[in-house]
Parts: C-alpha cells; structure tokens; sequence
C-alpha cells in the first residue's frame, strides 16, 4: 500500500470515528451532569420559588438561525412553571416568535406530565407586535389594549386564564428568549426598571457577555441563560434529557476523541520519527 493510499484510509477512520462520536450521544443520550453556573440557578430560582396559579411571561425574541441555542431554554422553562402551577404567557417582538412558541408549547406538550395542558387555560400564544420598546411600554398600561386577540385571532374575552391580567406589573416574571434588539435588554428597561417585574432570559453564547452587567446587586436581571451549555444546565436542574443536553453530549464526546485522536497523532509520528533516525543511524554505522 502507498503513503498516499495508508493517508486517505488514515483520514476516512478519523472522519468515520468523529462521526460515531457526534451521531452516537444524539441518538443514545448520555445525561452528563455538568455544574451548574450560579446566573443559570439564579433563573431557575426564580420560576421555582413562583407560587402555583401565578403568570409568568416568556418573550420568543428570536428566529430560526438561533433555535439551536434558545429552544430548548424555552421548552425548559415552560415544563418548569407546568410544574410549578404556574400559568404560561408567550409574546413576541420578533416576527417569527409566535411559530417559536407554539413549537416549544407542543414540545413541552409531549412530555406525558404536561399533555393535558389546555390553550386558554394553562398558557396563551398572543403573538407578535411590531414596535419594540414602544410596544413595552404600553403594556405597562394596558396588556389587552396591546393585545386584543391572541395569534389565532381569538378575542382576548375568550380566553379563561387571561381575566387575571391587566398590566404588566400583574406577572410575576417574565423571560426574553432573545437573539438581538428588541429582546431582553428592553424587557429590562421597561418591565424591571420601571415597573418592578422581575425579569430573567436567554441569549446566544456570544451574546451573553454584553448581559452580565444586568445581572447586578438590583437584580435587572434574575439570572441569565447563554448559550447551549446554559440551556443543558437548566434542564439538569428540572431533571430532563433533553436537546440542550443532547447537544452538550455529542460536543463533549467529540471533544474528548479528537483530544484522543491528536495524542495518538502525536505518538505515532513521534514513533516514526525515532524508528527512521534509528534507520539512518545504523545504515551509516
């Protein structure tokens, strides 16, 4: 067999080993525990120490490009105020936010303890509204003015759970899932800094830095969720398998193969090296 030949069966064992490694842990789920950061508890206190029959708010600020990273984090946290009693209210200030949010609501409807949830009774889709902070604002003084209907064109009359809610100060904590302006940041100027709703949320990891600041001695923000990882630590709180966790396993998998793969690399090309010096050395004896 040639060096070339040895070289791309070489390369085809690597890329098939990296495979396995990915496909493996997505279709087998390993629940890899990780600890848990203290912005991510922080969040999920919050929603926990929520007594049942209480409103909570999740904002779907977000589109497709980042569903990988926020879904789960909305599935999450809607199985964890299902649990808790709690009733669930999705907003959106971004067009694609509504198909978000029914998408998490029957995910989170799959899992068996949640299935009997009805629409109108434990939770409400009211949809998107185009206006950002503006649009905030005004649920400040009215929720219903903002929001006749919900995202199915049902009046607001119509819907049982919503007699309760007036204004924004009626919650008791709202969430921005969000992937960039209007999302969180507004969330926290107007529901907490105004109007003393506690606000929590989630961004991409490469967003959540520029939040850190808010999660600060006044509590603009009860925590916060980046990234993936973030996500896979929420569900290990509420004790769930699920995609966030997923995803983090194949990731971790991955990892700990190629770090393999590049220390046996090394080993073999540090053999080869050694055993041709060797060679030279005793045809020149």
């Amino acid at each position: 067999m040639s060096v070339n030949t040895s070289s791309h069966t070489e390369r085809r064992i690597v890329f098939l080993i990296i495979f396995l490694a990915v496909m493996v842990p997505l279709i087998f789920p390993i629940g890899w525990g990780s600890e848990v950061s203290p912005i991510a508890r922080m969040s999920y206190d919050l929603i926990d120490e929520t007594p049942a029959g209480k409103y909570g708010l999740i904002s779907f600020d977000y589109e497709a490009s980042t569903i990988t990273e926020l879904q789960p984090m909305a599935v999450a946290q809607i199985e964890h105020a299902w649990s808790k009693g709690q009733k669930i209210i999705a907003t959106a200030l971004w067009p694609q936010g509504p198909q978000m949010a029914e998408a998490s609501f029957a995910e989170a409807k799959r899992n068996p303890a949640y299935a009997d949830k009805e629409y109108g009774v434990d939770y409400v889709n009211l949809g998107y509204k185009v206006g950002g902070i503006v649009t905030l604002q005004a649920m400040g003084s009215s929720i219903r003015d903002v929001y006749p209907k919900d995202s199915s064109g049902k009046n607001w009359d119509d819907l049982p759970m919503l007699k309760g809610i007036r204004t924004l100060k009626d919650l008791a904590w709202v969430s921005s899932l969000s992937s960039g302006v209007p999302g969180l940041k507004e969330w926290v100027m107007i529901a907490h800094d105004v109007h003393n709703v506690p606000v929590t949320g989630g961004t991409t990891a490469v967003s959540a830095p520029g939040f850190l600041p808010y999660v600060n001695d006044q509590k603009q923000l009860h925590g916060l969720l980046g990234g993936l990882k973030a996500a896979s630590e929420y569900e290990m709180l509420i004790d769930k398998k699920g995609p966030a966790t997923t995803k983090m396993d194949a990731q971790s998998v991955a990892h700990i193969v190629i770090l393999l793969l590049i220390t046996l690399g090394n080993i073999t090309a540090f053999r080869r090296k050694r055993a041709k010096a060797n060679l030279t050395g005793g045809q020149n004896a």
